[in-house]
This record gives C-alpha cells, structure tokens and sequence, in this order.
C-alpha cells in the first residue's frame, strides 16, 4: 500500500502532468536529459505558457488507483491554484499550501502533517507549478510516442522517464490536445505495480479565489493530531 505522503505526490503529478491512453509505440531509448525529444519539448512548452498565463485556477478531476491485489478506487477531486497557493481535496484528504507552508490533513488518521513549501525537500509536497516545468528537470527524459484520435480531437502522447533507477517511478505519460495545447489525461506508473490515472473533467481559467482556500483552519479538525515539520 502506498504511503499517504507518497499518495499524495504521485496525486498532484497526475493533475498538473495529464493522463493517457495505453498507446503501444516503439520508440528511441533516451538515456539522459540532453537527449529528450525536442519535438516534445516544444509541445511541453506550448502547454507550460499557456498554463501559466492564467494567475489562477480551477479544475475538477476524476481519479482511478490501481494497486496491484486490490479492487480499483475512483472518485471525483478538486483542485484550486493561485500562484504558488494551491488547495487540493479528495475523500480521504485535503492539501493546503500557503506558498510558505503545506497542511495535509489525513482525514482517516486524524493527523495533519505540516511542511515547509519546499519541493526540493524529501517527502516534501510538490507544487503543481513546479510539476508543469518537469520537462527542464535534469532528472526526466522524455520522448514524444505516438497520437491518437479521440472525438473530434487529436491526443499527442509524451512519456516521462526518470533517470534516478531509485525513483518510485517507471514512467509518467501525459496526454494534450495537439490544437489547444489543453492537458487530457495523465497516468502515473509505479514500480510497485501501482497505477493511478487522472481525467480532466472541468477547467476554469482566470478563476476568481478566494485568500481563505488557501489557509488551514484548525476548526476543520479540532481533535487532530499536527505534526509540525518545518524547520
């Protein structure tokens, strides 16, 4: 069973990276940074600007986890970004992140746990903003492998592969509308067996927040335990 804290960033990968079909393409073995596939730079720069031009957001997704043994767990989430700020709610937890600090409230457990907003920290929460600049890590290649038709839309299909053979990860793929840059579907693959996958459902551009999504009130859960972790 995955961590909550490692639930929670493969989560947040999902929603800001996009999810995909199971294409089957073969294509080069890119093997460092250097080498990634420029025409897929260029489609991940196109959504980049695009994503980043809006000072805030909202989107609804739906969410499928695959855990190797188990029945397969869906439900419906919400996401909220306003600059470095974010809030992100499930059944099972809420995160909360001030640009300065992060509240995970693990609803089950009873506990909130609170981090610098650091993403560079181990264990730490990573920032969608920071997870749509993935691409410039020194950390992925990635290659551009295959489109597809969906409706009326073409779906380009790049996959993520990190080069730390330590990482929890196996691959990550992401699927964009190639006319609208638009982010689709994304689906995470672990190392574990483990598979979650994202579905876009609603996306409001240039939302009008409020400050107080982005601040955890205690009154939300008066009998949790809080773990303060930052430094």
């Amino acid at each position: 069973m995955m961590r909550p804290q490692n639930m929670t960033r493969s989560i947040v990968l999902c929603l800001m990276l996009g999810l995909t079909t199971m294409l089957q393409a073969q294509h080069t073995q890119f093997t460092t940074h250097q080498e990634a596939d420029p025409e897929a730079t260029a489609i991940l720069e196109a959504v980049r600007k695009k994503y980043e031009s809006f000072p805030a957001v909202e989107a609804r997704f739906r969410l499928a986890i695959a855990i190797p043994d188990e029945a397969e767990q869906r439900e419906e989430g919400y996401l909220a970004q306003w600059g470095d700020k974010y809030r992100l709610e499930l059944s099972d937890q809420l995160v909360i992140s001030d640009g300065q600090s992060v509240w995970v409230w693990l609803k089950a457990n009873e506990e909130v746990q609170i981090n610098d907003a650091d993403p560079e920290e181990e264990g730490e929460v990573w920032t969608p903003r920071d997870l749509l600049r993935i691409y410039e890590s020194e950390d992925f290649v990635y290659v551009l492998v295959g489109s597809s038709r969906e409706g009326k839309r073409t779906l380009q299909a790049i996959e993520f592969k990190p080069l730390d053979r330590h990482s929890e990860y196996s691959k990550v793929r992401l699927l964009v509308d190639a006319r609208t840059h638009d982010i689709v579907r994304v689906i995470t693959f672990q190392k574990d067996g483990t598979r979650l996958t994202l579905e876009l459902l609603e996306l409001t551009p240039h939302a009008a927040l409020d400050e107080q999504l982005f601040r955890f009130d205690k009154s939300l859960c008066p009998t949790c335990h809080y773990e303060d972790l930052r430094l």
